[in-house]
């Protein structure tokens, strides 16, 4: 209880005010009887800065609808989120935090107020790394199911990201032929020049340097992210015999 204390009092910032700090109080309140001081032990950290903590706990949030939509919550979903916040976290913090997401599965939450409260206080880097770990998780059992894509989509729209930044984090997922141009933002009638221009776009655009200020904790599901548009600039470069 203590670290799970540590962890809602020290890392979270704008996310103890809104609709998520209202269903995080829920889900506290059925997990602990004293959930108030905890939550009065993080009053000083309100702020716009997005911390660990708050792309942690919209994670699970969002998480949390995902699974959900098509109507079955999978162990294969379950065991690649626990997976996630064991590499990232450790095994003891994990525990807590996965506790607190099955208290969040429990509640009927209004993803569109959700959404845009972290359109307004979470940069388009981090929101674009949201959208990159939802669909892991949608991946988890090898298959992504279409119920679960339309809730990932949705929830980009609300977020402020854009159809073909959705579309491009969509692309790392799949296999196929435009995979690597969609991941790239580009079609297949672009130019060598335009491809150039593009890479160097994307390769800012998803660079793990963008998310330090949520911490070390989090650059590895960066760089994952980041190797994507690498792979797929090398690919299309590899196509076109560029060297």
């Amino acid at each position: 209880m203590a670290k799970f204390g540590k962890w809602i009092g020290g890392g979270l910032g704008w996310t103890f005010g809104g609709p998520i700090g209202a269903i995080l109080g829920f889900a506290i309140g059925s997990m602990f009887d004293n959930a108030k001081v905890i939550q009065t032990q993080g009053g000083s950290a309100y702020g716009s800065q997005t911390r660990a903590g708050d792309f942690g706990v919209s994670l699970l949030i969002l998480s949390a609808a995902v699974m959900k939509a098509d109507g079955k919550v999978l162990k294969s979903e379950l065991n690649y989120l626990k997976q996630f916040f064991t590499q990232q976290f450790g095994a003891a913090d994990t525990a807590e935090k996965m506790r607190l997401f099955k208290e969040i599965l429990k509640q009927q939450v209004d993803i569109q107020q959700v959404c845009i409260q972290i359109r307004d206080h979470m940069t388009l880097h981090s929101r674009l790394q949201l959208i990159h770990f939802l669909f892991g998780i949608s991946k988890a059992d090898g298959h992504v199911d279409k119920s679960e894509v339309n809730q990932i989509e949705l929830i980009a729209k609300y977020m402020g990201i854009g159809a073909s930044e959705f579309l491009s984090i969509k692309a790392m997922f799949y296999k196929d032929a435009n995979a690597a141009y969609q991941i790239l933002e580009l079609n297949e009638n672009s130019s060598d020049t335009e491809l150039k221009k593009a890479y160097r776009k994307m390769a800012v655009k998803y660079h793990p340097d963008k998310l330090t200020h949520l911490g070390p904790e989090f650059q590895k599901a960066a760089k994952e992210k980041f190797q994507k548009v690498n792979e797929a600039y090398e690919t299309i470069k590899k196509e076109r015999n560029i060297r």
